[in-house]
């Protein structure tokens, strides 16, 4: 009995500190980024980042914010799972140096209301299977605001 209640002592622990650093690191969850004003407004992470929740035709991922990136990109195990087609291959400069990759194209890529269709996108072998980068192929389409901790994102 006392091995059983040390056990849920752990896991009440662990389960406390993985939603701590889950909301430290993506504080904008799907749910969070609904809203009545026609914007969403996205929390910085302590990282400095803008992460949230998203969709890509239809299936849930976790966006990174890059305007710095020319396309939304993302891994090629993802790409996998969603059933991208695959288009021209590309040599893209990562964070990481030169990888390889192809082009492809997104029917929809969904940031809470917004959503855009249509987009195009790299997939790169050097990408992080957990996180897309949400980069000018949608953002261009948005007008955004950077205020304090918030990023403001309207529809143009």
């Amino acid at each position: 009995m006392l091995v059983i209640a040390w056990l849920l002592v752990f896991a009440g622990i662990y389960w406390f500190f993985n939603g701590w650093y889950m909301r430290q690191t993506n504080p904008n969850p799907h749910g969070a980024l609904q809203s009545q004003t026609g914007e969403v407004v996205l929390q910085r992470n302590r990282a400095g980042h803008y992460v949230a929740d998203g969709e890509i035709n239809g299936t849930p991922v976790t966006f990174l914010l890059d305007t710095g990136a020319t396309q939304v990109a993302m891994s090629a195990k993802l790409a996998s799972q969603l059933g991208l087609r695959r288009g021209a291959n590309v040599t893209v400069q990562t964070a990481n140096g030169m990888a390889q990759g192809f082009t492809t194209r997104l029917d929809s890529v969904r940031l809470g209301f917004i959503e855009v269709n249509n987009v195009s996108a790299i997939v790169s072998d050097g990408m992080d299977d957990g996180m897309v980068l949400l980069g000018m192929s949608f953002l261009k389409q948005l007008e955004f605001t950077q205020r304090n901790d918030q990023l403001i994102l309207k529809p143009l």
